[in-house]
């Protein structure tokens, strides 16, 4: 309830300022510049457009390797990276995630949207240019020269100029940081009210790489369960070393989750490893693995050895241990869940996964048993029909990894 009544108190308070900053114009306290007002006003269609075809360009050559997969053709974009709130742009709309309010409508003649710059900009019907952005300062609408900035936050949001598909990486980043939620990563924060712990370790990854793990430091700190009981209520027994991974990222081996995981693992032991049922199966490769990541990641002491037996999941573990498991040929092939295949090819360093058929979202889940899809209809009901998430964190993150490596 706490969360419901902060987001309509949101929703009033931006209403108010948008509905009071466009009459006269009199309201001018609630309109400031970014850092980047300069460059974003200078941002013609034509330049918008160019932008667009720069970033599709370098899409294409990345995409000619894998099989493309089919997502809605529904031109839209979400706004409010990180912890800031969530707006979705759609049709000259600019909508709140969770209440579905258009906060904003414009009349438009045409729009374009960048997702690589994190830019939309719209021509309206009297030919006056509109710019929605996001920097590191907030999401911010320009029109008429000035800028309202309608959420705000502290982020680090590289260039990533050093990389040969820099534009893939920053929409990519993007699709990592829209569902971080109340201070926790989600899988899909419109379908998803709770985080996962092995997405949520794949995307502290990223985090961690970016400069932007203090966005999820507080719910870390706060982690007291060792499970996240997602799957059916189940122990799941990789979480153990996913969570003391995601302690080591912020904290150290004081953290009271550690003495709880190591009274549990007794539990877990078979010989020289841990067993349990992941994703309603065992196995015990990929759950040792993890744990051992973990405990090296908090400098502690690990007995525990790698089973050499085959696991379908090994090959999901790609971070280390590579020399000791038993793998020899990739096992996924399904297109509903694209990071089983990503993560695949990262470990065998080929290129047999998936891409989005759409320059945004890059990211999806399909027909996932655990996923409330009433959540995408604020999108399109195209998605809640086909059973889609997009985007979606743990797939973002591990093309995000798979990529940033290059």
């Amino acid at each position: 309830m706490k969360r419901i009544a902060k987001r309509f108190k949101w929703i009033f308070i931006i209403s108010l300022l948008l509905t009071s900053c466009t009459g006269a114009g009199d309201f001018q306290v609630n309109w400031i510049k970014p850092d980047h007002a300069e460059a974003v006003q200078s941002i013609t269609l034509a330049d918008a457009q160019s932008l667009l075809e720069s970033y599709l360009s370098e899409l294409d050559d990345y995409n000619q390797a894998f099989t493309i997969y089919q997502l809605p053709e529904i031109d839209f974009f979400q706004f409010g990276m990180g912890n800031r709130e969530k707006m979705i742009y759609r049709d000259g709309k600019l909508i709140d995630s969770f209440s579905g309010t258009i906060l904003r409508e414009w009349d438009i003649s045409n729009d374009v949207i960048i997702p690589s710059e994190y830019l939309v900009v719209l021509e309206t019907k009297n030919s006056n240019l509109v710019r929605i952005t996001e920097n590191h300062q907030g999401v911010w609408i320009e029109e008429n020269g000035r800028f309202l900035r309608l959420s705000r936050g502290t982020l680090n949001l590289p260039q990533f100029s050093d990389s040969a598909y820099p534009r893939i990486l920053r929409v990519l980043h993007h699709e990592v940081l829209i569902n971080i939620i109340d201070g926790f990563p989600t899988p899909n924060y419109l379908v998803y009210p709770k985080p996962w712990y092995r997405d949520a370790a794949l995307a502290a990854m990223v985090l961690e790489k970016t400069d932007n793990l203090h966005l999820i430091k507080k719910w870390i700190e706060g982690i007291r369960e060792p499970f996240d009981l997602n799957n059916a209520g189940i122990e799941e027994p990789d979480n153990l070393g996913q969570v003391l991974f995601l302690v080591s990222l912020v904290s150290d081996k004081n953290h009271p989750v550690v003495s709880t995981i190591q009274e549990l693992l007794p539990r877990f032991e078979k010989n020289n490893h841990i067993e349990g049922l992941t994703d309603f199966s065992t196995h015990s490769v990929y759950q040792t693995l993890w744990l051992k990541y973990g405990l090296s990641s908090l400098g502690l002491a690990d007995k525990y050895e790698i089973p050499r037996v085959k696991d379908s999941y090994a090959s999901l573990f790609w971070m280390d241990y590579k020399d000791q498991i038993m793998v020899d040929h990739s096992v996924f092939d399904s297109p509903s869940y694209p990071y089983l295949m990503t993560a695949q090819d990262h470990f065998f360093g080929t290129k047999n996964g998936y891409v989005s058929s759409r320059p945004y979202p890059l990211t999806w889940e399909a027909n996932a048993s655990a996923a409330q899809y009433e959540g995408m209809a604020v999108i399109s009901d195209d998605y809640l029909d086909a059973q889609l998430a997009a985007p979606h964190g743990w797939h973002a993150a591990e093309l995000f990894l798979l990529l940033y490596q290059d």
